[in-house]
């Protein structure tokens, strides 16, 4: 009963499942419809788990990058405030650029 012959014992079996299929779940979830449950639960190990990997990167990599455009990267100015209100004077400087312009007669 508690041979341990391919790894798993009864104490770890519960942690390993619940991390198989939270792997499964993040991949169906985040694969946004590219995958089905039964191609991932039979894919071969190495394969989910780059799968997974893959998948994780190119969401810290969009976060960070969305963070980064949020805090406001060089040559952004703010022309309407956290009220929402517009900051007028700001407006109009950088309207100053477009005056005349308009493609319509």
């Amino acid at each position: 009963m508690g041979s341990t012959f391919f790894g798993l014992t009864i104490n770890i079996a519960p942690i390993f499942r619940k991390s198989l299929f939270s792997q499964i779940h993040q991949i169906l979830f985040h694969g946004k419809g590219g995958y089905d449950y039964n191609s991932v639960y039979n894919m071969p190990i190495w394969l989910r788990k780059y799968t997974f990997s893959e998948i994780d990167k190119f969401y810290k990599n969009e976060k960070d990058e969305y963070d980064k455009a949020k805090s406001g990267g060089k040559g952004t100015k703010n022309m309407v405030d956290a009220g929402g209100k517009v900051n007028t004077p700001a407006f109009a400087q950088e309207s100053k650029a477009y005056k005349g312009k308009t493609s319509y007669k």
